[in-house]
């Protein structure tokens, strides 16, 4: 019989598959399905990118014998579903997804690009990141309105479950809403056919328009939400991977997901915490097997996406309620981030309103302009004080 520790980082690892694909699916499905995605290519997308994130854990982990969490990009699925399809629909956003990847792997090859990415004023990035957010934490109010009964049971469990154990309050709330959609739905069915997703290839469409609006902000959320944060992690609990090296491999892996719709793979930080802290092993040495069991449990959960989105096309409107719930803490840290240096208050505050806003210009989403707008802000406020 194995010893009572030898098990830890395994159901660690399974454990922390489980919250960081249950707390974000939701998110996943409305970002792809809002850049023009049917029902079966955002299945595919979200098991290209699930089946990505759990080969590249396993690869890391094995190959640093470290803790090589990876994780879809949920702050970028998130910025998908505020910006909308662009022109050229559903192939130009697959381009968007590719070019971001490749964003990503030359920043972690190129230290001066990375440098130069790192360079962009914390303040101005988690504002952008808050104003991609906030319209979708409001989907839990109105669909208290078009759901009632649906809603405040989904709400009323996550309330429950956040007071006692906060990491299981998104995956208790997306449960209810499995429930509460088949309870609606008697008929509802699901054979071994609809499980398992079928890979719908698509044929890259790059555009100008789509590489400002999709590719650009997709890429500089998910470098500033969940890149610089996972190695932090890493470096907090003691490892010393090198970074450059991390972000290039995940952003390999989320180009190879690209073609089948998997919008963005990078480092975690979420389930990297759980796997690379003590309740993993008190063995520093063995918290990979945490990491690595994780992206075994992501790829089984990939292959089994049909399900989902199968059970989330029942109500779009109660998964987006649990998408704006897993998205409540982010929004807080956002805000808190952007604000907290109050010399860059006003450009924050203009970043986060203009992204939040949702406006486009030449076919070019919000999120892009509030960047612009908060460096413009920046520039103006820096140069006043230097001269006072």
């Amino acid at each position: 019989m194995a010893r009572p520790n030898s098990l830890q980082p395994i159901l660690v690892g399974v454990v922390a598959a489980l919250v960081g694909f249950a707390s974000s699916f939701a998110v996943v499905l409305k970002g792809l399905t809002a850049v023009g995605a049917s029902d079966a290519q955002a299945a595919s997308g979200l098991m290209a990118a699930a089946v990505a994130m759990g080969l590249a854990s396993i690869v890391l982990s094995l190959w640093l014998r470290q803790p090589g969490s990876s994780a879809w990009s949920t702050p970028g699925a998130a910025l998908l579903a505020s910006t909308g399809a662009a022109t050229g629909g559903w192939p130009a956003a697959v381009g968007a997804f590719l070019a971001a990847a490749a964003l990503l792997v030359a920043a972690g090859l190129f230290k001066p690009f990375g440098r130069a990415v790192a360079a962009i004023p914390a303040s101005l990035a988690n504002a952008m990141l808050a104003g991609v957010l906030f319209g979708l934490c409001l989907a839990p109010i109105k669909a208290l309105v078009a759901e009632p009964a649906g809603a405040a049971a989904i709400i009323l469990v996550w309330l429950i479950v956040l007071r006692y154990k906060r990491i299981y309050a998104t995956p208790a709330a997306a449960l209810t809403a499995a429930m509460v959609i088949a309870y609606d739905a008697p008929g509802f069915t699901l054979d071994a056919a609809g499980v398992a997703p079928t890979p719908v290839f698509v044929v890259p469409h790059f555009t100008l328009e789509a590489f400002a609006s999709l590719a650009l902000p997709l890429f500089l959320v998910t470098m500033a939400s969940q890149n610089l944060p996972g190695v932090a992690v890493l470096k907090a609990y003691g490892y010393h991977p090198k970074p450059g090296l991390l972000i290039a491999v995940t952003g390999g892996f989320g180009a190879l997901a690209a073609p089948f719709g998997g919008h963005a793979v990078n480092l975690s930080a979420i389930t990297a915490a759980m796997c690379a802290s003590p309740d993993a092993s008190a063995d520093p040495g063995r918290r990979w097997i945490a990491s690595a069991t994780t992206g075994v449990v992501y790829v089984l959960l990939g292959v089994t996406a049909g399900a989902v989105t199968r059970i989330a096309a029942g109500s779009p409107v109660l998964v987006e309620a649990v998408a704006g719930l897993a998205l409540l803490s982010a929004l807080g840290s956002a805000l808190h981030n952007a604000l907290a240096d109050h010399a860059d208050r006003e450009a924050a505050l203009a970043t986060f309103l203009v992204a939040a806003s949702g406006v486009g210009f030449y076919g070019i989403g919000g999120a892009f302009w509030g960047l612009i707008a908060g460096a413009v802000v920046l520039v103006v406020t820096r140069a006043g004080a230097s001269k006072g």
